[in-house]
């Protein structure tokens, strides 16, 4: 991987890569880097960095193949939120979240939308539920 990390995400790509992105690194780090598990020849290679370092965030794929990429983010809850493109293997920032969350759970809904639901904030556990559109 280039890199030990612990709570990372891993998304299966349509093309059948894996990403594999954030974390916390060596000394609780947190990483704003991630890399690319090729299935076909066993392989990491590096792929470009998120905005924003993030730990404990969540991750979906989207049926455009875009990885949406939510919450965790720079060793406090965070409401940013970022797309990877497979195809440019670039991160950009996209639209927040309404509140700072992590450990939030996420799912792909049969609409192309993403439904992110509870996690934590600085107070503790958080009683909301949101959706990420990209119409």
């Amino acid at each position: 991987m280039g890199t030990g990390r612990r709570y990372p995400t891993a998304n299966l790509l349509f093309n059948g890569k894996v990403l594999v992105a954030g974390g916390f690194g060596i000394n609780d780090t947190i990483l704003a880097s991630a890399s690319l598990y090729d299935t076909v020849t066993g392989t990491f290679s590096n792929t470009g960095s998120m905005n924003t370092p993030t730990g404990r965030q969540t991750s979906t794929l989207l049926i455009d193949g875009k990885v949406l990429i939510a919450g965790g983010y720079d060793g406090a809850p965070l409401s940013s939120a970022e797309l990877y493109d497979p195809t440019t293997g670039q991160f950009s920032v996209t639209g927040s979240m309404t509140i700072p969350r992590w450990r939030q759970a996420e799912a792909r809904l049969l609409n192309g939308d993403v439904l992110i639901v509870g996690g934590a904030d600085n107070g503790g556990a958080v009683a909301s539920a949101e959706t990420y559109s990209r119409r």
